[in-house]
């Protein structure tokens, strides 16, 4: 395809692919998509890693990386850790310790574990993922949760890569561009993990004349996209292409648990929900135990970012393990963000796969649609 999303990018077929996964990065990009590795999942140390094992397996083909620095946080760049693990309540832990242990878990959330879970989404981690990810050759550099920071878009600038901004509101997508990003990502309710409340179908066409108002900047489509005659129906809006998530977790590269997936394919687009009980601010997940339970009479007030996901992600961690296990009781609890397209699913395939489906249902849609307008 050629339009400015690819011209600006490199990538041949504009389906970006949104992964914590170097595997699903690699096996996209050199499909002909465009993977983009969730760089806020590590520490700069291990960015490192992830990074150089990409560059030496994609074979040359363009990829890009997200890094999360949201824009407000309860707590500045000069806490430290422990100061962050003095601020989760003991009433909070032993509420997730009872909950584990109602599942026949162990739990263990002491000082030691809770500090082993650093939050990556400060801003001083933040730069510092920065520093890792312009040391190599991205072609794209992301942000959500806010303005894209400026340090970001000047390093950008100088590294000549573009910077792309995931909003769920036309008013977020104007701060945007008057801040200098380079491409919008139009991230509508049904998606994955954080999002806003605007579906998809409203929130693209909203946001693209949004934009052009002020500067001609490309818009992706977002939220509940798992096919190609999806992608098809965002192009037909305006879009110029693609930003998906949630497909990607089906896939037999993915990071997901063998229970997870599991969870997946017996899900409905009605098995999701959107909530602050995983990260502190709202984002979609697959519903599950865990979330009853945070919701339920007596439980205590979700903790902010990024307090929560220093106590919810060890947890879950462990209920993973004792779900893959073979632990019944801890499966029902077992949740990772997904979207409302987490109904499409119906089996794992290959991230190769996935994006020769994408192309041939693109090109079937594109078909059906020139069909419809030749006389």
């Amino acid at each position: 395809m050629n339009n400015e999303v690819c011209r600006l990018t490199g990538a041949q077929f504009p389906l970006f692919a949104f992964s914590h996964c170097r595997d699903v990065v690699v096996a996209v990009s050199r499909a002909g998509g465009f993977g983009v590795l969730g760089g806020s999942s590590f520490t700069p140390e291990a960015l490192e890693v992830e990074l150089q094992w990409i560059d030496d397996h994609v074979e040359g083909k363009p990829y890009g990386v997200d890094i999360l620095i949201p824009e407000n946080q309860a707590f500045g760049a000069d806490v430290s850790v422990a100061q962050l693990v003095a601020q989760i309540p003991q009433a909070h832990r032993h509420f997730v310790l009872k909950l584990l242990a109602g599942c026949d878990i162990q739990g263990k959330l002491g000082d030691d574990v809770l500090a082993s879970w650093r939050p990556t989404t400060l801003p001083d981690v933040g730069e510092a993922l920065l520093d890792v990810a312009f040391r190599h050759p991205i072609k794209l550099i992301a942000n959500a949760l806010g303005i894209a920071p400026p340090s970001m878009i000047a390093r950008a600038r100088r590294n000549g890569v573009p910077v792309a901004a995931l909003v769920g509101a036309k008013e977020h997508a104007i701060r945007q561009v008057n801040a200098g990003v380079d491409i919008i990502v139009a991230q509508g309710s049904e998606a994955g993990g954080h999002c806003g409340e605007v579906s998809t179908l409203v929130l693209v066409p909203e946001v693209i004349r949004a934009v052009r108002a002020v500067r001609n900047v490309p818009v992706l489509a977002a939220g509940g996209i798992m096919t190609g005659d999806q992608m098809a129906a965002c192009i037909a809006l305006g879009a110029q292409g693609a930003w998906t998530g949630s497909v990607w977790l089906a896939t037999t590269e993915s990071e997901t648990s063998a229970t997870f997936r599991e969870k997946m394919i017996e899900a409905t687009s009605r098995d999701t929900v959107r909530s602050r009980a995983r990260t502190g601010k709202p984002a979609r997940q697959l519903r599950s135990a865990w979330h009853d339970a945070w919701e339920s009479k007596g439980s205590p007030s979700v903790l902010p970012l990024p307090l929560m996901p220093m106590l919810s992600q060890p947890a879950l961690a462990q209920v993973d393990k004792a779900a893959d296990a073979g632990n019944a009781k801890a499966r029902e609890l077992v949740t990772y963000f997904v979207g409302q397209g987490v109904g499409l699913i119906d089996g794992i395939r290959s991230a190769r796969s996935v994006v020769q489906d994408f192309k041939e249902e693109f090109a079937q849609a594109v078909g059906v649609l020139v069909q419809t307008t030749e006389e």
